[in-house]
């Protein structure tokens, strides 16, 4: 039978979930360049990173599949470089509306 706990990520502020994903999660606030270890290699973080955002295991071109918990969680937008920020900003969902917050707080769907 498959072990299906959570794969150890070696950097405590990173939780790996699964072997296959192409993201890790954020367990500990991250500020723009921290140093996290993906995979074995430094990254320097380009932009803040709360807890529970994604960061990128590799390089993400447009039309990528995001995996997360070992299955698709929408698509990438617009390129996205290893130890990167994954969020809505660069990924769509291919199930529900995408929305974004404007400067006057209405939200609106984002063009899919």
């Amino acid at each position: 039978m498959a072990n299906s706990d959570p794969a150890p990520s070696p950097d405590h502020r990173l939780l790996l979930l699964r072997p296959e994903d192409n993201v890790v999660c954020v367990c500990a606030n991250l500020a723009a360049g921290d140093t996290v270890s993906i995979d074995d290699r430094e990254i320097a973080v380009p932009e803040d990173a709360a807890v529970g955002f994604k960061l990128a295991r590799h390089d993400l071109a447009p039309g990528d599949k995001v995996l997360k918990y070992g299955a698709p969680i929408g698509s990438v937008t617009q390129p996205i470089a290893k130890g990167a920020v994954v969020h809505t900003h660069n990924l769509k969902s291919d199930y529900l509306p995408t929305y974004t917050l404007t400067g006057d707080t209405r939200f609106l769907e984002t063009a899919q």
